[in-house]
């Protein structure tokens, strides 16, 4: 599985805001982009104008970054989204909200994206009474998702759950925090993506 290795504070340092890539570590003063708010590189805290396909561009991957894929996978979701008969905009941030990882993070059974796709892929989700090591696997409607542990990853939820109290819960989603579990009461819309995205911006781009 093709990975971003590039460093976290990195990235939100190049895309001018936090991402909060890695969890709490983003809301202390160990933040790097608190402490170098601009971007990184020799040149990183010249102040230049983007043109229309720089802001395309950096929308793209801001949210490419946001949800942790890679081109590749990217683009595989903006042709699904393409080929459906509605907002192509809504659609492909629909299809990112309903991965399995994503939905695991607004849980708050995991601090950040990253370490939800370590929880997935180390097989202590299951998906309907199945487990489910996958990702990228796309949550429905109904869907009854838990977390099932064995020696290892208790504590570490536990202290997630804690830790991700003040953060809201999606409407589209409930948490029973207690049993580590959760439901999913229908699909996202596009007021429940809880970033700052224009994804009229990416449309543009793949449409040029």
């Amino acid at each position: 599985m093709a990975r971003d290795l590039e460093p976290s504070c990195k990235k939100c340092r190049r895309e001018g805001e936090k991402l909060f890539l890695k969890g709490t570590r983003c809301s202390t003063h160990r933040c790097g982009f608190a402490r170098r708010e601009y971007a990184p590189g020799q040149h990183g805290n010249r102040r230049t104008k983007l043109s229309n396909f720089g802001l395309q561009l950096r929308e793209k991957q801001k949210v490419k970054r946001i949800y942790g894929i890679l081109e590749k996978q990217f683009r595989g979701y903006f042709a699904k989204a393409a080929s459906v008969k509605d907002v192509t905009g809504h659609v492909l941030l629909q299809f990112l909200e309903r991965r399995l990882d994503n939905v695991i993070y607004q849980f708050g059974f995991a601090s950040s994206r990253a370490q939800a796709r370590q929880l997935v892929s180390h097989g202590f989700v299951r998906v309907n009474g199945r487990r489910v090591n996958i990702p990228s696997f796309l949550i429905k409607k109904d869907d009854a998702i838990e977390m099932k542990f064995q020696k290892t990853g208790q504590k570490l939820v536990k202290d997630n759950i804690e830790t991700s109290k003040a953060r809201n819960i999606p409407a589209w989603l409930s948490v029973d925090s207690d049993n580590f579990k959760g439901n999913v009461l229908r699909l996202p819309v596009r007021e429940d993506v809880q970033y700052p995205v224009n994804e009229q911006l990416i449309v543009e781009l793949y449409s040029r």
